[in-house]
């Protein structure tokens, strides 16, 4: 490869690294031009799968700033899958190939600026797409709002229910005074009869006037 086409390569994969969500590394030996095929379609439209030179791709690494995360990846024939979409569905795709064509070695990479380890990717091609989650969170959402309509529609009834129970129980309270406030009122007339009709504070002025001319000496003979 003559200098100038190598320092293009090196560009090229550089930008790749830049601009891709993640990048995983793979053995490829001993697959045929008809299984590599078949991986790049199982990969999908996001996702690439290319053959490269590790002295090259280690100088983009380098230039990319992510060489320590690729430090012991690049050795033997290496392939990488530049990922420009959902990351788990690239990491589905990789898995899968590789269970039912077992010279595809996934070494590891770089998701998202972070080193991933093959058994990482691994647990990555467990998790639900993004799509799926996108699909989960937006029905837990319809279902949120659903509820939250509900109560709001049960609100007035509530509201009513409150209301009606609060007079009633006002009705209830001004009742119970009022009955009160009447025994207080017979209460009160009861005890000004009986102190009108007392014999004692009847017969106390008729007496003095006597007791007053039985002791004046002048009534005496």
């Amino acid at each position: 490869m003559a200098r100038a086409e190598k320092v293009a390569a090196v560009a090229e994969l550089t930008e790749r690294f830049q601009s891709s969500s993640g990048a995983v590394l793979a053995e490829y030996r001993g697959l045929t031009v008809a299984q590599l095929a078949e991986l790049r379609h199982a990969l999908g439209e996001r996702a690439t799968f290319s053959v490269v030179k590790n002295t090259l791709t280690k100088l983009a690494a380098a230039e990319a700033g992510i060489a320590a995360e690729l430090e012991g990846l690049l050795s033997g024939p290496s392939a990488i899958a530049f990922v420009e979409g959902d990351v788990v569905e690239a990491a589905k795709g990789l898995r899968d190939f590789a269970r039912v064509n077992p010279a595809l070695v996934i070494k590891g990479g770089v998701i998202d600026g972070k080193p991933m380890s093959p058994s990482e990717i691994e647990r990555l091609a467990d998790l639900e797409s993004r799509e799926v989650l996108l699909a989960m969170l937006a029905g837990a959402m319809k279902a949120s709002m659903a509820n939250a309509a509900a109560t709001l529609n049960a609100l007035p009834v509530q509201m009513a229910r409150l209301a009606g129970a609060l007079q009633a129980k006002l009705e209830a309270e001004g009742g119970a005074t009022a009955q009160a406030d009447a025994a207080q009122a017979d209460a009160a007339q009861a005890d000004a009869a009986q102190a009108g009709t007392d014999p004692g504070s009847a017969d106390t002025p008729n007496d003095e006037p006597a007791a007053a001319a039985a002791d004046d000496p002048s009534t005496e003979e």
